[in-house]
């Protein structure tokens, strides 16, 4: 039957990350791998309370099927929700997905037809990666820098490729401490980046999955509030890190004629996100108090971060050639090795001394791997799993420069 699959699909893996999650069934292993907010941050009492609520108030309607581009009463608390961050948007405006990885699927089933180039950071998101090589695609990709992308790079290569008749489809940035980097994107690179949307037309997609997650150094606005709706950017939102990830509801905003058309590939493909999710989800932003819950996150993850950066420096000594990223907030940071060493394979041999973490090439494109970094997740363990983790982390790395 193989030979009757598409072109594309007899060649796609899926998402890595995926592959190497299979290792950690092992509950002794210390796992910095997953993309996990800690369930200490859940509000449980809240979600229990509201779901009894719906279903006692109206079970047979929360359980049935939805609007398809989103329930009313979510989308209209997202739309105030987002006017705290200068973002003003109408119900034209904005699409509920059901988790932001839906919303990266939308995008690449929108925009792109095999060989479309696409403008990456290097690295980037792996999981919008895994979306977009489902439409098997070509990239232009910079490394990125300690303030951001690359965006003289950036323009150099679009230039280039305009001389041969060909335009990118669009920009993919994760602005705010970058999934897998950390880093944070500069004002003054999000205004370059938008005046690069304007200047050669092309669309900038603005993956933020947790804005709110700031831990140190001041607030910096979205490249959509900076572009005030003017239809050069589409913004990339989920509930499952300010929320919890389990309820896989997110949302994608931008002009009408592209909400529009990601409400039509939806009913094609999964067709509604589930109605009590979503009113789980619009109780959320109306009814809890948002300050503290982020107040309370933020303080629980700074902690935990401060905490590993100051357990890596104490095992990860300057002789060992590692450096690591610092960031301001978010759930990750990036880590790199010298050059002789393969993470990839570090990966194996860190599941046999039980820790774990994702090895960086699964953060590039085909065409750009890098063999010698690694993401870290400092969100989800604890502070002994921490201390632990990273002392075996270091343990391993030592025996491989042997």
């Amino acid at each position: 039957m193989k030979e009757l699959f598409t072109e594309i699909m007899k060649n796609f893996d899926g998402y890595t990350i995926g592959k190497t999650l299979k290792y950690l069934r092992d509950p002794e292993i210390i796992s910095f791998a997953g993309g996990l907010p800690s369930s200490d941050i859940f509000p449980m009492d809240f979600i229990q309370e509201v779901t009894d609520r719906f279903l006692k108030e109206n079970g047979a309607k929360v359980l049935q099927y939805s609007q398809i581009p989103g329930e009313k009463n979510l989308i209209d608390a997202v739309i105030k929700y987002l006017e705290m961050d200068d973002i003003r948007i109408g119900p034209e405006n904005i699409m509920i997905t059901t988790s932001g990885q839906h919303g990266l699927d939308l995008v690449g089933r929108l925009f792109l037809e095999p060989q479309d180039v696409i403008v990456v950071d290097l690295p980037t998101f792996g999981g919008a990666l895994a979306a977009f090589e489902m439409e098997s695609p070509q990239y232009i990709a910079r490394n990125i820098m300690d303030d951001g992308s690359d965006v003289t790079g950036f323009e150099a290569d679009i230039k280039e490729l305009l001389d041969q008749g060909k335009k990118p489809k669009f920009i993919y940035v994760v602005p705010d401490f970058q999934n897998p980097s950390g880093i944070t994107t500069s004002l003054e690179k999000r205004l370059a980046l938008l005046d690069l949307s304007k200047k050669y037309g092309i669309p900038l997609v603005e993956d933020s999955p947790y804005r709110e997650l700031r831990y140190r150094e001041e607030n910096i606005p979205s490249i959509y509030s900076l572009d005030k709706n003017e239809g050069n950017v589409i913004g990339l939102y989920t509930f499952s890190k300010i929320l919890c990830p389990g309820l896989r509801v997110g949302f994608n905003i931008g002009p009408p004629e592209v909400i529009q058309k990601f409400t039509f590939i939806k009913e094609a493909n999964i067709l509604n996100t589930p109605k009590l999710n979503q009113d789980i989800c619009a109780a959320f932003l109306q009814e809890y108090d948002l300050k503290s819950h982020f107040a309370r996150a933020c303080s629980y993850y700074r902690e935990k971060l401060d905490f590993f950066l100051d357990t890596v420096k104490d095992n990860f000594p300057e002789e060992m050639g590692i450096t690591w990223t610092k960031p301001e907030g978010g759930l990750f940071l990036w880590m790199t090795v010298p050059e002789g060493i393969d993470t990839m394979d570090l990966f194996m041999k860190a599941i046999d001394e039980k820790v774990a973490f994702v090895p960086g090439e699964i953060f590039y494109p085909w065409s750009h791997v890098s063999h010698n970094t690694m993401r870290i997740n400092f969100s989800y363990p604890t502070k002994e799993q921490i201390l632990e983790g990273v002392r075996r982390l270091s343990a391993v790395v030592k025996k491989y420069q042997l």
